[in-house]
């Protein structure tokens, strides 16, 4: 067992080989050890390298009104305003609070990225 940190995109590549090798071992194992050990190492090497952002507010609004089917005619229904709905769609108005809450409830988009700073308003 020859474990030590990913630093390159070959020794990632190599990791992955190793776990289809052993991905059946065991926990408790010397290859089941090495098999939790390496998806520890490959876990970290790829947060490090391909890090996931959260989206923008306003973009996941308007994939979750794709999802759900929604129009904008919609979205004004549960914020109570056709305008401020264009507005926040456009990335003119930021979301309220009580805007939010809504799309929260409502919508089930999470808060954490609804409270996000939106990079789209101008």
């Amino acid at each position: 067992m020859n474990i030590y940190p990913l630093h390159t995109e070959t020794d990632y590549n190599n990791a992955l080989s190793r776990i289809d090798e052993i991905f059946e071992a065991k926990p408790g194992t010397p290859q089941g050890d090495e098999l939790e050990v390496l998806g520890i190492l490959i876990d970290e090497f790829e947060k490090r390298q391909f890090p996931i952002t959260s989206p923008d507010p306003v973009e996941a609004v308007k994939f979750r009104m794709e999802q759900l089917g929604l129009t904008q005619t919609d979205l004004a229904k549960l914020i109570g305003s056709k305008s401020r709905a264009s507005e926040i769609l456009s990335g003119k108005r930021s979301l309220s609070l009580r805007v939010i809450r809504l799309l929260n409830q409502k919508l089930n988009i999470p808060a954490e990225i609804l409270l996000q700073e939106e990079s789209t308003v101008a």
